[in-house]
């Protein structure tokens, strides 16, 4: 009984809005017609009720809830809700005039019949404004003991973030500050914009402002670098709206408030991708992604189900990592078909019933170790786990007759120095190999520099630091490392393998490398805290097999762009690929029986070009200064 009786009365305030609206339809007809009579000197009587106005509502009525009058709310009433007022005003006396035409509109002036769909307008949007505007008004009076804000821009965003912070009722907006020289002086729901972007310090302190939000999500990378660094120097924390890419991959919220993300001050704009060539070549195929539940592997997941895949194949050898990526594939995208398998695709048996369940077209293959100072350690298993299952996955593509097969390899496999890098460039050389001895498979190469808030990237090490108080640490003071976003990582992933050539080696073109001291800098500001001063950057020398700098290509790969401008393409060096074949067996040999030195020397006489750095030869920073966090915080 009490639930049919909460039904009822959820009903009323929507019941209310239909008799107020069919009271406005009924005053409106009675009236134009008064006004009508009104100017003739022998007026007919103007009864409150007859046949003709029982038409009108009933008609009227029935356009109401077609048209779908009562979908919106008047809290947030706008000039949408005022165009499907007038519309299904106009509906409506297109539906009267064709039911009066039966009886000749005796008894109704033609004149109210033009006025009407404007009066009625008029009537039913008056009452839906006034009544936003009050609670609009009720929202900036219960601001005063909000949080003051200081909005940065003055453009759509700034005007939904304006109306968003008003009805959560715990932030006040005290302004607005905007480059557009028209907008000096003007007012934005109310609010004035009180400057420019320069002028963030001297109007933050005039207005008392406790929190600034950028509210310009088209901003490039150097656009919001130099933002930044205005609210930084103003002291006052500050806050970022989301771009709307963010909000429909569900990232991010609408309205909701996020920090200055360190992938938005990279030195240069984003790499968008050729979609148009990227849903044409995947749309309904069949892939399978090693290493599915990893940070590249999920997010090569995420971008080939909304980008058209018909089925996944996930291959993931930690279960939890697996039911994860799984569970999140089938809530997001219900349409595609997800097949998990849970092995080492080092296992034979284990990649051929991956590749058995389904008719795959694509292979990506993430699968990798790839922590440096771990690997140098571990060179078994970089060499198990990188080379030999790379080339077990790929020679059961070939088998199967996968139609491409993209490897994932790293900037580190250029003049190797260490483990991972000879790992993955005799990776490299098999997939070269291979695809020489293929009628079937295409073998593709994707070279990634250093991948932001990947596992084990730098990232989220500096953010855990950073939330502890410091110290942050870092290697050296002038290393330096090409960086990307794990969506542009995933984004080349595709674009390589949609346009890839046979054997070919590609990568992105990361502009200038950045200083990993500059980006712990940067991190640090990022959290309203001063590097040096708040946080210590302590600097603990190069770890072993890492080098200061990074390079994309050898210098014989003979680089060439591609027909995406910041996608380039490296030739296939010179090497002997029947004895990067010929060792496969050899290794296999080698790390059945853990002899290290076996592996080395296969190494070696595979790629000349392999010259570890020794960990003695390496040259610790010349200030590695002990800084604890209790000095810092002074």
């Amino acid at each position: 009984m009490s639930a049919r009786w909460n039904r009822i009365l959820a009903l009323l305030p929507r019941a209310a809005i239909v008799v107020h609206d069919l009271f406005m339809v009924w005053a409106c007809w009675q009236l134009l017609h008064a006004g009508r009579y009104s100017i003739l000197p022998d007026a007919p009587a103007l009864p409150l009720w007859n046949v003709d106005t029982s038409l009108v509502l009933g008609i009227q009525a029935l356009v109401f809830w077609r048209v779908g009058l009562y979908r919106g709310l008047w809290r947030f009433a706008s000039v949408a809700d005022l165009i499907n007022i007038f519309k299904a005003s106009f509906i409506g006396l297109i539906a009267i005039v064709l039911t009066l035409a039966w009886k000749r509109f005796d008894g109704v002036p033609l004149s109210v019949l033009v006025i009407y769909p404007f009066a009625l307008s008029a009537l039913l949007g008056a009452p839906r404004l006034l009544y936003r505007a009050w609670k609009d008004y009720q929202s900036v009076q219960s601001d005063s003991t909000g949080r003051r804000v200081l909005i940065l821009g003055a453009g759509q965003a700034a005007e939904a973030l304006v109306r968003d912070l008003r009805r959560s009722g715990e932030y006040d907006p005290v302004g607005l500050l905007d480059d557009a020289p028209h907008l000096q002086g003007a007012k934005l729901q109310g609010l004035p914009i009180l400057g420019t972007l320069d002028d963030a310090p001297a109007v933050a302190r005039e207005t008392v402002a406790r929190l600034i939000v950028i509210a310009i999500p088209s901003l490039d990378a150097v656009g919001m670098q130099r933002v930044v660094g205005l609210c930084e120097s103003t002291g006052v924390p500050f806050r970022t709206v989301p771009k709307l890419s963010d909000i429909l991959q569900g990232q991010s919220l609408p309205g909701q408030l996020k920090e200055v993300a360190i992938e938005d001050l990279l030195g240069r704009k984003p790499i968008q991708p050729d979609w148009t060539l990227i849903r044409g070549w995947l749309g309904g195929r069949t892939v399978l992604v090693t290493g599915a539940g990893g940070s590249i592997g999920s997010e090569l997941c995420r971008q080939c189900a909304r980008h058209g895949a018909g089925r996944i194949v996930l291959l993931e050898m930690s279960e939890l990592l697996l039911l994860t990526i799984e569970a999140e594939l089938r809530r997001s995208f219900p349409d595609i078909e997800v097949e998990a398998v849970l092995g080492d695709c080092g296992d034979p048996a284990v990649i051929r019933h991956a590749l058995s369940l389904h008719r795959v077209e694509a292979t990506f293959h993430a699968a990798a170790y790839k922590q440096v100072p771990v690997l140098e350690r571990q060179l078994r298993e970089a060499v198990r786990n990188n080379i030999l299952a790379t080339e077990n996955v790929a020679r059961a593509c070939m088998e199967a007759k996968v139609e491409h097969f993209v490897f994932i390899s790293t900037d580190k496999a250029v003049d190797p120095v260490n483990s991972l890098g000879a790992s993955k460039r005799y990776a490299e050389m098999i997939c070269q190999s291979l695809d020489q001895k293929s009628t079937h498979t295409r073998f593709v190469t994707v070279r990634f520099g250093n991948v932001l808030a990947s596992a084990g990237s730098v990232v989220p090490l500096f953010r855990d630091q950073i939330m502890k108080g410091g110290p942050v640490t870092v290697t050296d003071p002038e290393v330096t490392r090409y960086f990307m976003t794990i969506p542009e990582a995933c984004q080349l992933i595709l674009q390589a393998a949609a346009s890839a050539s046979h054997g070919a080696i590609y990568t992105l073109d990361m502009g200038e490398p950045v200083p990993i001291r500059v980006l712990a800098e940067q991190m640090i500001r990022l959290t309203g805290k001063q590097p040096y001063k708040d946080i210590a950057i302590i600097y603990t020398g190069l770890r072993p097999g890492e080098k200061l700098h990074e390079t994309l290509f050898y210098s014989d790969e003979e680089y060439r762009p591609t027909s995406h401008p910041k996608v380039l393409e490296a030739g296939v060096r010179t090497f002997s690929r029947d004895l990067v074949l010929a060792n496969v067996p050899k290794l296999r040999d080698a790390i059945s029986t853990y002899d290290i030195e076996a592996i080395q020397e296969i190494l070696f006489a595979t790629m000349p070009e392999f010259d570890p750095l020794q960990q003695d030869a390496y040259i610790p920073s010349a200030n590695v200064v002990p800084f604890p966090v209790r000095e810092a915080n002074r």
